[in-house]
């Protein structure tokens, strides 16, 4: 067996090939709970994959997003589509899949945030991402709207500038499908 090795790439730089590559993993490792939506999510930024000689094994995605604060606007990293295979679980390819992600956060965006389930949140805790602690809300068709399901769901994490305060109201951009 071939040692894992980690590739990044932007969208634009991966083949179709890779591209379907990437979308039946992940339909596959989220057991049909991937929407077209939640592919389109994924796209436009930076894939960290891992893989070895027999296929892939862990990807993840950081994307652009605007999130309001406090009347400020800010341009974050959001991270998307984060799955390892179920064979290759607890090896600790989700924390490469993510330190790559990071490195993208910390150098490009204001801060970093994403969407956690409950069997992902301790991979997020382990790295210091923090749960936001205030309200999470759209910016969505009939002005902002509060999302009470995603508030204790929602973490974030610093980047090369300091948080936004720890209080208040998150409005995120819309988007078609989940929001977060």
């Amino acid at each position: 067996m071939t040692e894992p090795t980690l590739l990044t790439e932007h969208t634009y730089r991966l083949t179709p090939a890779a591209l379907d590559e990437i979308h039946t993993f992940l339909e596959t490792v989220f057991e049909g709970d991937f929407s077209d939506d939640d592919w389109d999510h994924s796209l436009g930024g930076i894939h960290a994959c891992v893989r070895d000689g027999s296929g892939l094994l862990a990807h993840g995605s950081v994307a652009q997003r605007r999130v309001i604060h406090e009347g400020r606007s800010y341009r974050i990293g959001y991270v998307e589509a984060v799955a390892v295979r179920a064979d290759r679980r607890r090896e600790g390819l989700g924390g490469q899949v993510m330190a790559a992600l990071e490195q993208v956060i910390d150098g490009a965006y204001a801060f970093g945030a994403l969407s956690a389930s409950a069997a992902g949140a301790a991979l997020y805790a382990e790295r210091g991402w923090q749960v936001w602690p205030g309200r999470i809300a759209v910016l969505g068709r009939n002005g902002v709207e509060r999302l009470p399901d995603e508030e204790g769901s929602t973490w974030i994490r610093a980047a090369g500038t300091a948080l936004p305060p720890a209080s208040g109201e998150l409005i995120f951009d819309w988007r078609d499908g989940d929001v977060l």
